[in-house]
């Protein structure tokens, strides 16, 4: 089984025996956590521990934080203002700064990777598509000046980072946890806009999200997170992503889910350039999702595995855990918090990332 091209979501704050029999079976790449996982500082970093040791190669363990209403351990740590927030302000410091705090606060609890900065362009200011208040704002140059900043400083501070949703979640008008979005942008007109922030950043970009939004005019039959022409052809064949990491968002999310209810979406997603197949909600379909992955041609998950391998090898070790250092970094942030004010863009965002 090619269970090493998974990245898996787990139930609850602590491995079930279940959960730890599957993972020692399958040997997943890696892991992603949820605010359900998380209850207190010590008993996330047991649970982030207790992911290591059962593996040798340390996997990949990840987490949405991109500040503001993406923020997985609200519970039990300060919130770091989000990317609109901290663009509405504009101060370059407060953007490093929030980088850096964001790392330091998910290395002492065992992260290695971060899903965020979020590059979309907001092409839909106030539409119910899931960004809302997420974006760093709707002009490229803006966008990869912040963005740049504050991935340019998480990474400083040896966290990984996830770049997302390529190509343009930002062009969809429905949320993607819901319906599959559809956006009539060409090639052409993506590389005018929304793909500007990719390129730039590219040598500081670690791996590569791609999202749930159709693009009939570039494929016709399949959504970007499972087309070979979106992800072999033009991410890492045009643009030249050919050795960053790229994976899928969540498998789990209505746009696919309600489409591929066979697991076909798996080995999809593997075909068609990602190197790791996401599947957050429903752990139960792993077993599954690698056999179907194992009857793949060899060569499809041969350079998968090569790129995740060296991917891994990359990390970094967490932080030794330290009760005063946590202390103190929940303090910078919530000093930080204090300083960058609220544009009130979240207060309607009803979306369920928020919530997860």
């Amino acid at each position: 089984m090619n269970g090493n091209l998974l990245l898996l979501g787990i139930e609850g704050p602590e491995l079930s025996d279940t959960e730890r029999k599957r993972f020692e079976r399958l040997q997943p790449a890696g892991y992603i956590l949820f605010s359900r996982n998380i209850v207190s500082p010590e008993q996330t970093r047991e649970l982030t521990d207790s992911l290591r040791s059962l593996h040798t190669l340390d996997p990949i363990i990840a987490i949405d934080q991109e500040g503001g209403r993406v923020t997985r351990t609200k519970e039990i740590a300060p919130v770091v203002p989000s990317a609109n927030d901290l663009a509405a302000q504009g101060n370059p410091v407060n953007i490093a700064n929030a980088g850096a705090y964001t790392a330091d606060l998910l290395r002492l609890l065992g992260f290695n990777l971060n899903f965020a900065p979020v590059l979309d362009l907001d092409h839909h200011v106030g539409a119910s598509n899931a960004l809302r208040g997420r974006c760093w704002g709707r002009d490229p140059q803006r966008v990869i000046d912040h963005a740049g900043m504050w991935n340019r400083w998480m990474r400083k501070r040896s966290l990984r980072s996830c770049a997302k949703h390529f190509p343009a979640c930002g062009r969809a008008k429905v949320d993607p946890h819901h319906d599959l979005p559809s956006s009539n942008a060409t090639i052409k007109d993506l590389l005018a806009e929304d793909i500007i922030p990719y390129t730039a950043l590219m040598p500081e970009l670690d791996a590569i999200m791609v999202g749930h939004v159709s693009f009939p005019a570039i494929d016709p039959e399949l959504p970007a997170s499972l087309s070979p022409k979106i992800i072999n052809g033009f991410l890492r064949g045009q643009l030249g992503f050919d050795r960053h990491l790229v994976l899928t968002d969540d498998l789990d999310m209505g746009a696919i889910a309600d489409r591929f209810p066979d697991n076909s979406d798996v080995p999809a997603a593997i075909h068609a350039g990602n190197d790791l197949a996401m599947i957050c909600h429903r752990m139960e379909r792993a077993d599954e999702a690698a056999h179907l992955i194992s009857e793949l041609p060899g060569n499809v998950a041969a350079d998968a595995e090569k790129r995740v391998e060296k991917f891994r090898k990359k990390l970094h070790a967490p932080l030794v855990w330290d009760e005063d250092k946590w202390s103190k970094t929940c303090e910078k942030i919530a000093e930080l918090a204090a300083e960058v004010p609220a544009t009130g863009d979240e207060a309607v965002a009803n979306s369920p990332v928020a919530d997860y």
